[in-house]
């Protein structure tokens, strides 16, 4: 607490009257202000550190305390501005203007009643900890009681039985979303206060102007909207050997496909089905995970062969903190947010990653994707701390997957000893872009839509009392999934996926995955590469590193637009270097669903019977037959305390 005080008392020297400081004094608060900056976040994201690894009262107190000593930091900070330096905006060094436009931009932290800070910051620890304690017990199954990770992620990856699947797929979400509903909506209600001091509308609002481009929302609908051909066509293919594995009586005739047959508990990745729709099984492949094993790997080989990998294009290492403060692996001895995340701890040394590591395939990308983040910090720590972040927050998330582009063609696993032989044949090939595109083209309708239902959460367009009805409402619309089992607003479905509990913004995955392909090619065409996009490795050349290099050290400390010329030429986010990338997949599955009706209605099936039984055809009203009861009860009961 010390510390903090230290901080505050030295801010506001120079406090009292009016003044109009000049622009070279501008530079030296800022200076100062840099300086402090960095104690108070290193001493907020330790407390955060603490609370995530250890899920403790005494640590969520903490974690709280924290939080509120950071916001009255960035509060006071921002009345000094207003105080000494009243005419900032007139300054004409672009990197000082920056500075302080960023600085009196407060967030939630502009609000005046603590209590309700507080509330924000318990209310998001209270909604992480149901998510991250949950449980579902399927002794009917032989099996016991499972959290999350890694139990039920194994299970609805590698499970087979179609009932079992339906068990888990429920009992998620009434271990999860079901019990957060009042609590999310409180957050909601005090997020969307807190934000209407820095003049924003709502949290969506806030949230989009991250992205500095006034066009935003209409610049990702244009881009889902000329991807979704692509998508179009691996759902159809998808649907047509799902429908052969589990029987058709599952499948509603209006093209959707029930929404816990992807291997994903969210279907938002479909991965972990490719054995049932591998396009040529007899082709060359490898069980990568099989090869781990009979490899030796254990978790720190897997973060060294990560490491290894940004090193050999002259990225840089670990630092030696990382390895001994890192949590890799799941402790037993506790309750933790298993859900992998990258640490920046402000003082220029210590970065660290959380995450329940397991030795699989699918757990080695996480592993470079979250280490993606670290190098990124690593590549802007001598930016000022304002600008110690992502060009925009997709641009952290497509650094933290461009890695993948390389790490999984062939040519890198045989690199790497995970491939024992480069495959050459037209069929291996499909093979492998159809497993990319399980990946890649399978997230685009859900990375776009989380968002897109939480903007309207936030703005008022969805209520309480149809959270769960425009959720599906999306869900259908956008990815032609539909539940598994009957769906009501006794349920809160969108409270299943960590993002929402955690408050963390997801559109950005959606720009990642167009910015991580442009700057893909970007790299291919420095190295030279002349071959597909989709078999180019940058594994091991340095031009491809220094010119990612050049783009991470900028941080944001120019708007995005600018990054991404420093790195593609261009700046505009385009879908055609993914375009590219997937064509010949993309020509071959046109001619495999020739037979296909490509597409799926919008609307939702009418009635979902028992997973034991045909699912009904579908008509053209929604799913939720009861929702205007459901919802008059639910304003009763608000309205009646």
């Amino acid at each position: 607490m010390w510390i903090f005080l230290v901080v505050m008392m030295s801010l506001t020297l120079g406090r009292g009257q009016a003044q109009s400081g000049t622009e070279a004094e501008g530079r030296l608060f800022l200076q100062e202000y840099d300086a402090k900056a960095g104690i108070v976040y290193n001493k907020n994201v330790k407390a955060s550190w603490n609370y995530y690894t250890n899920i403790t009262d005494e640590n969520l107190e903490k974690m709280t305390a924290s939080n509120l000593e950071s916001a009255e930091f960035s509060k006071e900070v921002a009345r000094n501005i207003s105080t000494r330096f009243p005419n900032w905006n007139t300054f004409t060094d672009p990197v000082v203007k920056r500075q302080f436009m960023k600085l009196v931009d407060l967030g939630f932290a502009a609000i005046n009643d603590t209590e309700k800070l507080k509330s924000i910051s318990t209310l998001e620890a209270e909604l992480t900890g149901i998510y991250s304690t949950g449980q579902v017990c399927l002794p009917e199954f032989g099996k016991g009681c499972l959290s999350l990770e890694p139990g039920l992620t194994d299970l609805m990856a590698k499970s087979r039985n179609y009932q079992e699947l339906v068990a888990v797929w429920k009992g998620w979400r009434d271990a999860s979303g079901k019990k957060m509903k009042a609590k999310y909506t409180d957050f909601v209600n005090v997020m969307n206060e807190a934000i209407a001091f820095s003049g924003y509308n709502d949290t969506g609002e806030y949230w989009r102007s991250w992205y500095e481009t006034p066009t935003f929302e209409e610049d990702v609908k244009n881009l889902y909207e000329q991807l979704r051909p692509l998508y179009e066509n691996l759902h159809a293919y998808v649907r047509r050997k799902l429908m052969k594995q589990y029987g058709e009586q599952y499948f509603p005739d209006n093209g959707h496909i029930p929404a816990h047959l992807f291997g994903n508990m969210w279907s938002q990745t479909w991965l972990n089905i490719y054995d049932i729709v591998e396009p040529y099984p007899e082709a060359t492949s490898v069980d990568i995970t099989a090869k781990m094993a009979e490899k030796g790997y254990n978790i720190t080989h897997m973060y060294r062969v990560a490491e290894e990998f940004f090193t050999s294009i002259g990225l840089d290492p670990m630092p030696e903190g990382f390895w001994t403060k890192s949590m890799l692996e799941k402790p037993a001895d506790r309750d933790v947010v298993c859900h992998a995340s990258a640490w920046d701890f402000y003082d220029g040394q210590d970065f660290r990653i959380k995450q329940c590591t397991a030795v699989t395939e699918s757990q080695l990308l996480t592993v470079h994707h979250e280490m993606g983040h670290v190098i990124y910090y690593l590549a802007y720590v001598d930016q000022p701390v304002l600008y110690r972040r992502g060009a925009n927050p997709g641009f952290h998330e497509g650094m933290a997957d461009i890695v993948t582009l390389s790490f999984q063609t062939p040519e890198h696993m045989k690199a790497i000893g995970l491939l024992d032989d480069i495959p050459t044949d037209d069929k291996s090939d499909i093979n492998f872009l159809l497993k990319m595109a399980l990946y890649k083209v399978a997230f685009l309708p859900f990375g776009y839509l989380i968002d897109q239902w939480r903007w309207g959460v936030f703005n008022g367009k969805t209520t309480p009392s149809t959270y769960n009805h425009d959720w599906w409402d999306l869900r259908c619309k956008y990815q032609g999934i539909s539940p598994p089992v009957e769906r009501t607003e006794d349920d809160f479905d969108p409270g299943a996926k960590y993002h929402i509990p955690g408050n963390t913004p997801y559109i950005r995955y959606f720009v990642s995955f167009i910015v991580q392909f442009q700057w893909h090619k970007a790299l291919c065409d420095e190295i030279g590469y002349t071959g597909p996009l989709h078999r180019c490795d940058i594994y091991r050349k340095t031009a491809a590193g220094t010119l990612l290099r050049n783009m991470l050290k900028m941080g944001s400390s120019k708007q995005w637009q600018e990054a991404m010329q420093a790195i593609t030429g261009s700046r505009e986010m385009s879908v055609l270097p993914m375009m590219e990338y997937f064509d010949p997949l993309l020509q071959w599955l046109k001619e495999q669903n020739k037979e296909e009706n490509i597409g799926w209605s919008s609307i939702c099936p009418t009635n979902i019977p028992s997973p034991n039984g045909p699912r009904s055809p579908s008509g053209s009203s929604r799913i939720y037959p009861t929702t205007f009861l459901v919802g008059l009860i639910l304003f009763l009961r608000v309205m009646c305390g």
